[in-house]
């Protein structure tokens, strides 16, 4: 693996990225993105890789609120993807608050510092996971992951970045929702989280999740059932206690 740079106090390489939007190629700049504002920029290895999908763009998602009550004007995933993967998978994870940046070339990683070789596992080339805030086109932090094998993350995740931000900033609560599709208690449940203004994820009985795995879970099939932070709260009167006496 090559050396990683940590490139805090310089500018971001002044590249132009090639989106697709609404069936068109629209060229972005660096200037475009940067210029101007306070923007968080992850990268990582790839699009639809499991940690990537899993935990780095789904908590960036969920913490966009809090990350624009301090300051932030934009947050910005980049991945050396083109630009038709990038906006697949940004509709998949439902994160139409973070830009998807397509990398195609390489050429903005290897501007940063961070394009490595992933031949082994028929990558080819490709950035490393890290992530920056960067001011008006300057780098102010970085946090890379250690220069080690594998796919480490531990220090490019959404919290540490909130707490290098505002390390007393309220963090969102973690809320899940196992549905399915016509429960007219799943629907009074998630309508009592939107009044509140919580966000938070939902799953469908069917499509991702199945019966057998909610009760191997929570020991019931009946549904809706939330879970805050980790916790089983229940079903919609567990939540609409909860809310009161939140």
């Amino acid at each position: 693996m090559s050396t990683l740079e940590n490139k805090e106090g310089q500018a971001v390489p002044q590249v132009t990225f090639h989106t697709r939007q609404e069936n068109d190629w629209v060229d972005v700049t660096t200037d475009d993105i940067f210029k101007d504002k306070t923007v968080i920029v992850f990268s990582l290895p790839g699009a639809f890789t499991p940690t990537c999908s899993s935990a780095h763009v789904p908590r960036y998602n969920q913490l966009i609120p809090a990350f624009e009550a301090n300051g932030v004007d934009e947050v910005v995933c980049v991945s050396v993807n083109d630009a038709f993967v990038m906006n697949e998978w940004q509709f998949d994870q439902d994160a139409e608050d973070i830009t998807f940046l397509p990398d195609g070339n390489g050429e903005f990683s290897e501007g940063m510092g961070m394009l490595v070789d992933k031949s082994a596992i028929g990558f080819g080339k490709r950035s490393w996971r890290y992530s920056m805030l960067v001011k008006n086109g300057v780098v102010e932090k970085m946090f890379i992951e250690a220069d080690v094998d594998g796919d480490p993350f531990s220090v490019s995740d959404a919290d540490t970045m909130l707490n290098y931000i505002a390390k007393d900033a309220a963090i969102p609560a973690s809320i899940t929702v196992m549905s399915r599709d016509g429960c007219g208690f799943c629907a009074s449940a998630k309508d009592m989280l939107d009044e509140a203004g919580l966000e938070f994820e939902e799953l469908v009985m069917g499509t991702d999740y199945t019966d057998r795995s909610l009760r191997a879970m929570v020991g019931s099939t009946s549904v809706p059932q939330v879970f805050i932070d980790g916790k089983c709260i229940g079903g919609s009167e567990e939540l609409k206690s909860y809310l009161t006496n939140a």
